[in-house]
Formats: C-alpha cells, structure tokens, sequence
C-alpha cells in the first residue's frame, strides 16, 4: 500500500525523469528499437511504423520547491511530457521518480491514491464542476480521501484565502469570471497539499491583465509555500518571469536547460535563439553576469572610488542603467555579505544591450 510516508520530503530531488521516450503507436516498441540502433528520425518513424514520437530521450531534475517551465511551440512534446509524471501517460521507456518513489512500479490500484495525495494538476479549461459550488470544488481532493466534512470546508475556505476569493465560496462556476475560476482550480489544487504541482498553461486562455496578475499571485504563493512546481508554457515572457529553471523543447526533445538569465545571455542553438530574441534583458540578465571582477578593473583602473553606488549581484539590467545615468563613477557589485567583488561601467550596460538588439 502507498502512504503518504512513502514520499521522500526531505530529499533534495522531487522530480527525476530519465531516458524517458513516449511514442504513440501500435508499433511503438519496434520504432523505438529502430530509433536507438539506426537513429532514424522523426519522419521516417511515422513513414516506416505509423507512429509519432511525443517525448524523445528525456532527461532533467527538478529540485524540491523549484518553480521549473518547459516550453516550446505547439507539438513540441512539453504538455505530453508533463503528463507523465503523474503517469497519465505511460512511456514507451524511461524512469520516473517522484519524491523518491518509482512512479512506474505503483500498482495501478494504488496510483489513484498516489496521485490523489501527492501529485495535483492544473489544467488550462480549469475543470470545474458546474453542479458543486465553490467550496465543494475546492474540497473535491478532501472529499475522495474520505476526510470528514467539518474539515474539509475548513480547509477549503483557508485555500479561498490564499487565492484571495473569501466570500465567494457559496457560489457556482458559471457565475465567477475565468480569472475567478483559475483561482479557484488552483485553490482546489492546494486543498490536496501535494508535495507536486503540475501546470499545464493555466494562465494562457485568460486576458493579458488577468493573467499577470494571477501569474504575481501564484509566485507569492509559491515562495510562501514551497511547492515543486512543473510549468507548462508556450510563453517565453511567463516562463521568464516566474520560472527558477527553463527547459525548452523542440520535437519532443528537452534543447537546453538554464535559469532564465543563462537561456536569454547564452541559447544553446539558433532555435532557443529565435525563441529568446525577442525577450528584453533588462529584467532578465542580473549584474553578476554583467560585472568585471573588481581586481581587473582596479589593476587596470586604479581603486573604484569609495562613493561608487553599490548593488547586490542579482539586481537587474534596468536599475543599474537608471544608476549609471545618475552616478559619476562605475558601480560596485557586492555579495550577500556586503563585499565588494566586481564592478560595471557604463560601457559594460550598453554592450550588453546591443547584443540583446542585435540578436532579436
């Protein structure tokens, strides 16, 4: 039997995902053999066995509180993918390890159960129940473990809460507005306390305005929460801006993987490059990146002047550009102690933002 004692919560690791390969088809076994001794591609697959490759020799980490996006275009593998860590999907091969559990040896009779209490899914339609009202939708993941009612509207009405919707519990979905009701499909996923959030594009069918803002909500809750979360996202802006790691795919392979700053200052190829050209530096690429060490700079400069402004290393491109503009000296880069370790120029800002403006 699973239990919730099962779920490793101190380990570093909360999701690993190796050499996993998904192939739709009837002959998915004998394409993937195919694959793996002759390389054949994607196309010759669906010529040869009639089968499409979704997921191609994937491997990543997620750390435990990590918000982690995957994107990429549409049929790039990303929503098929996610879907496999909550064994949705089964892959044609590979492992996949949650919480240190083997995802493919649960039992198909406990994996509801595993699901249920470890793992919760956002979707982007937001899934509601038309006939339950607010609350009961919330409490819906209570409700299957068999908690009793008392308990699970009091959970409930502290996760209408967090999502800033109290007062709204007595109501029903048709009458909140979309924005509303994505709130109240994640408050429903928190409800389940999963050690595992998996997004898939939950912001993407709402208005810009609406999803900004839920998009600073759910970044508050996640700090405040420490929930693993994989992000499913065909947009770079929304995976820049909330994602501690990206991985970007491309025909059902994971391209690159980096923070947000190493996809934007270094693509692995000309497709992330396309993908990234777009994208402004300013609130992306952070002043470690930037900064000369302070002993070249003063070997070849002389001592940095004592008054030179300083900024912690991760402060980014836009407000050491509006301190440049108004300081008579270089800027000192300091660590989280306060020492002063590297410096920028102005020289340093405006080369970083014309290769932004060259590439794009």
């Amino acid at each position: 039997m699973q239990d919730k004692t099962a779920f490793s919560a101190d380990a570093e690791t909360a999701i690993q995902i190796t050499g996993v390969w998904k192939i739709f088809g009837d002959r998915a076994t004998e394409a993937l053999a195919d694959i793996q001794s002759t390389g054949i591609g994607k196309t010759e697959v669906l010529e040869k066995y009639n089968c499409v490759i979704g997921v191609a020799d994937t491997s990543f980490e997620v750390g435990r509180g990590e918000i982690f996006c995957v994107m990429g275009l549409s049929g790039s593998g990303k929503s098929t993918l996610v879907r496999h860590i909550n064994r949705l999907l089964e892959p044609t091969a590979g492992q996949i390890f949650v919480g240190g559990q083997d995802v493919m040896a649960i039992p198909e009779s406990e994996l509801r159960r595993f699901r249920n209490e470890h793992i919760a899914m956002v979707f982007q339609n937001f899934a509601l129940m038309p006939h339950r009202s607010v609350l009961d939708n919330i409490a819906l993941p209570l409700e299957i473990r068999g908690v009793n009612k008392n308990q699970r509207m009091e959970v409930a009405e502290r996760c209408l809460a967090m999502v800033e919707l109290s007062g709204w519990g007595n109501k029903f979905a048709h009458e909140l507005s979309g924005g509303m009701q994505q709130r109240v499909g994640l408050a429903r996923s928190l409800a389940a306390d999963p050690e595992v959030l998996l997004m898939d594009e939950p912001f993407s069918a709402l208005d810009p305005l609406i999803r900004r803002q839920l998009q600073t909500e759910f970044m508050k809750l996640a700090a405040r929460m420490r929930k693993t979360t994989v992000f499913i996202t065909h947009d770079l802006d929304e995976a820049v801006r909330i994602g501690d790691r990206i991985a970007i795919m491309r025909d059902g392979r994971v391209v690159q993987i980096g923070t947000p700053e190493e996809i934007v200052m270094h693509p692995a190829d000309d497709y992330v490059a396309d993908f990234v050209a777009g994208i402004s530096r300013l609130k992306v690429v952070r002043a470690h990146a930037v900064m000369k060490p302070l002993a070249e700079f003063e070997s070849a400069n002389g001592p940095l002047a004592e008054t030179a402004p300083s900024f912690g290393e991760d402060v980014n491109l836009s407000v050491l550009i509006t301190a440049a503009i108004e300081a008579d000296t270089p800027l000192a880069i300091t660590d989280p102690a306060g020492t002063r370790i590297g410096v920028i120029t102005r020289a340093d800002l405006l080369q970083t933002v014309i290769e932004g403006t060259e590439t794009s």
